[in-house]
């Protein structure tokens, strides 16, 4: 969440139209043609960058501009600052077609990182990633002490390495492992030299002191990420960023490629991978270049987590001991799948290392990469992989579902390694209720990233319970808020919205009478019962206005649909009859959130008819359930779209067509449900406390009842003296409070072609009771089909009900 002055200025940014643009990028162009480029030079490049980024539009600059933009990164004297911020507008701006900056004759290597970046952010156009990596490797393969330094330049050579893997030729990959080799391994153990200091500053003081350990020792094995000292050298430089590009290069320098896994590592050769070890590592330096670059790597991540022991003096080295754990656990994933031999090598430390941070709260990012680990390798390496998940799974969830960061990360962890859970997706899809506490508290970040994992967690088994669990996730988000309000150890800063009380919540959320719905709600993983928490709705209704829980009902009706589009893919007969009960039932049992009920009847009306098209056999065997519903409707208006979905599939799949067990009792049955609701439906008149009945109601129960009059011919009269009042109701002067004119003349047309169709059954039960073989219609390969003149017969027929109907 920004501040009030962020806020601000964020609005502003995208409020500024293309007019105030274009003359504030005429005020910068005469700003950069100047001589002295100078504060105001540099606030309004601030200003200029904050505008174009501030919105997901892409916004349009004068070519001038632009132009000016691009020489003022490419003048050798100019200041740093300036030459940063051109380069973050020229990124902003791409891709762009009148970009037009020149590679090769660039000579600063500050200057070249940032004309690289600025490049790779155009695409690959013309190969231009292939020119700017060949160009890094020209600089790279300069030996001299003098020329340009190297540090600025690696990660553009990692960018490239992973937009465009074929770019290095065989002797270039060589040469860069080795230079590798030598950053990693051999970096000084001593600071590096301060600059020049003053007159009276003595030589014994400006003499560089040793590197230190992050608890202040004094380092006596070799350089790494987690060394500390007062200035660095060239060297200590590219080995920080040597480790940072270590893992992708790994990965795009592996024996077979990007990401290649070495499968062969079966039981038969544990014993000759266990007594190569030490020769491998006594032969180091005998090694290709290759195999030489993955032991160092191996020795640097071990020496990492060595590190990771001793205790920090600064906040600062404390987290970044963490985050290089994660890396060094990452790169010893990849090395071990490259080659076996490594594996054997880490289980001993790494499993000491689950083992000393399973239970710090601190640590809990290091356990996602230690889990993938053990997933990778558990089977051969003999670690239950089981209780490694088991404990990631039910206890991170529920401690840390406020971290953002780790939210995330927890979920493209779940995401990213679903080929690796084969063995214990059952343990993945029982955890759900943990993983929603993540997206409950984080939903509009997370959305997109369960759209993509919620299909691997549906499940016929926990279907009904995952579905329940989503129409009640803003209920979930509350429920969290109040579980932090209610910890007896609050953060520094609350996470909850201050400006939001709520103490009427707080007392249910303590009330030992509610502790069980509470409980349920808060689950760690599925019960595999069903509780209903109609009871919570209201209570926690006060905060249906947190901003938070709005969010979070903004997101459901799009998990909804993904939720539904998966599950039908595993569904059986009686599992759909569940689902299709679960939407009728929970139409009246939603969480009080502005608009969330409007949301998800749209959806759940959709999905209903897509369960129904489903198995059409669904309206028959639920025929006592539907007609319940339909006699049991509170609220009518707010839900019209379900109403209106469940009227039409009445119509549409009641039916022998569909099912043979329907019976005319059934049909009678339905109709009268039908309509009495059509009565109640025309009879009520709108309040302020009783809006009217949607037009599209009125029309598809008259449909539906057309539908099975044709069924059942008996019902044929009744349903003609039923459309005939309410053509003449819809054509009342009195009947215009009820709706609008549009609304009013929809339903007398419906009324109208209705009943013309009545007058000939015959082809009234031809056009609403097709056959199964038009169910399937071949009409556009078939010439001699009647369908085109019946429908033609049929339409002038409705066109000349006026010749047709009497008065």
């Amino acid at each position: 969440m920004f501040s009030a002055g962020a806020e601000s200025l964020l609005h502003q940014a995208r409020e500024i139209q293309e007019e105030e643009l274009k003359k504030f990028c005429s005020r910068i162009s005469k700003l950069l043609q100047t001589e002295d480029l100078g504060p105001d030079t540099v606030d309004s490049l601030q200003r200029l960058f904050l505008i174009i980024s501030a919105t997901k539009y892409h916004r349009r600059l004068e070519k001038m501009c632009i132009d000016l933009l691009q020489a003022t990164l490419s003048l050798p004297a100019c200041p740093e600052q300036l030459q940063v911020l051109c380069t973050a507008i020229l990124r902003e701006m791409s891709p762009c077609d009148s970009l037009s900056l020149a590679w090769d004759h660039t000579q600063n290597s500050r200057q070249l990182s940032l004309v690289a970046s600025v490049l790779l952010a155009q695409g690959d156009r013309n190969e231009e990633v292939r020119a700017v990596g060949q160009g890094v490797l020209r600089a790279l393969e300069s030996r001299q002490p003098e020329g340009p330094s190297f540090r600025h330049l690696l990660p553009v050579m990692a960018k490239v390495v992973v937009l465009s893997p074929g770019t290095l030729q065989e002797d270039q990959t060589t040469l860069l492992s080795k230079r590798l080799v030598d950053w990693l391994r051999y970096a000084s153990l001593q600071q590096g030299f301060p600059h020049s200091g003053s007159f009276f500053s003595t030589p014994r003081a400006r003499q560089p002191g040793p590197i230190t350990e992050v608890d202040g020792a004094v380092a006596t094995d070799f350089f790494t990420v987690l060394s500390t000292g007062h200035r660095f050298t060239e060297d200590q430089w590219l080995n920080v960023q040597g480790f940072s590009m270590l893992r992708a290069w790994l990965l795009h320098s592996g024996p077979e490629g990007p990401g290649a896994l070495d499968t062969d590592d079966g039981s038969e050769q544990e014993g000759s991978m266990l007594s190569v070890i030490s020769a491998t590592s006594s032969a180091g330096r005998l090694l290709p270049p290759r195999e030489r670059l993955r032991e160092v790597a191996f020795e640097y991540c071990q020496r990492l987590i060595e590190q990771s022991n001793r205790r920090a003096l600064r906040k600062g080295d404390s987290d970044l001991q963490k985050a290089c754990l994660v890396e060094a656990v990452l790169v010893l994933d990849v090395l071990c799948r490259q080659d076996p031999s490594f594996l054997y090598r880490s289980l001993s430390c790494l499993k000491a290392l689950h083992g000393r941070l399973q239970g710090d709260p601190a640590s809990v990012r290091v356990l996602l990469p230690l889990a993938r680990f053990f997933l990778s390798h558990g089977e051969v390496a003999a670690v239950d992989s089981e209780a490694v998940c088991r404990h990631l799974f039910t206890r991170i969830p529920s401690e840390q579902f406020h971290s953002p960061m780790l939210a995330f990360e927890f979920i493209q962890f779940c995401r990213d390694n679903l080929h690796l859970f084969a063995g214990h997706l059952s343990t993945l899809r029982l955890s759900f209720p943990n993983l929603f506490k993540f997206l409950a508290w984080n939903s509009p970040p997370l959305t997109s990233e369960f759209v993509e994992l919620l299909p691997a967690l549906a499940d016929a088994g926990t279907a009904l319970e995952m579905l329940h669990a989503l129409l009640d996730l803003p209920c979930l988000t509350a429920a969290l808020d109040l579980q932090l309000r209610s910890s007896p150890a609050p953060s520094e800063r609350p996470l909850w919205d201050t400006s939001l009380r709520v103490p009427s919540c707080l007392e249910a959320f303590r009330d030992p009478k509610f502790q069980g719905l509470f409980q349920y709600l808060l689950r760690p993983k599925a019960s595999g019962t069903i509780e209903r928490l109609a009871p919570l709705h209201q209570l926690l209704q006060p905060m249906a206005s947190c901003a938070r829980v709005a969010q979070c009902a903004e997101a459901v009706p799009t998990l909804l649909q993904v939720f539904f589009s998966a599950v039908t893919q595993v569904a059986d007969g009686a599992l759909t009859n569940q689902l299709a009960l679960l939407l009728l039932g929970r139409s009246d049992s939603l969480y009080p959130a502005p608009g969330y009920a409007a949301c998800v009847y749209r959806v759940l009306s959709s999905q209903f008819l897509a369960l129904c098209k489903l198995k059409p056999s669904l309206v028959v065997e639920l025929a006592r359930d539907l007609l319940e519903f339909l006699g049991s409707v509170n609220g009518l208006c707010s839900r019209a779209s379900l109403v209106t979905s469940v009227v039409w599939a009445i119509g549409e799949y009641l039916s022998v067509t569909y099912d043979r067990r329907c019976t005319v009792e059934q049909i009678n049955k339905f109709f009268e449900a039908l309509e009495a609701l059509l009565f109640e439906v025309t009879q009520c008149r709108p309040s302020a406390t009783l809006p009217s009945c949607p037009p599209q109601v009125v029309t598809v129960l008259m449909t539906t009842l057309t539908k099975l009059a044709s069924r059942s011919q008996d019902l044929i009269p009744r349903t003609s003296l039923l459309l005939s009042k309410m053509r003449n109701l819809a054509q009342s002067p009195d009947s215009s409070s009820t709706h609008s004119e549009e609304g009013m003349e929809a339903i007398r047309t419906r009324a109208t072609e209705l009943l013309t169709l009545l007058k000939m059954p015959s082809v009234a039960q031809f056009v609403f009771t097709p056959s199964v073989e038009m169910c399937s219609p071949r009409y556009h390969r078939d010439a001699n089909t009647a369908l085109p003149l019946a429908l033609r017969t049929v339409s002038r027929l409705v066109e000349r009900e006026a010749g047709l109907l009497p008065g």
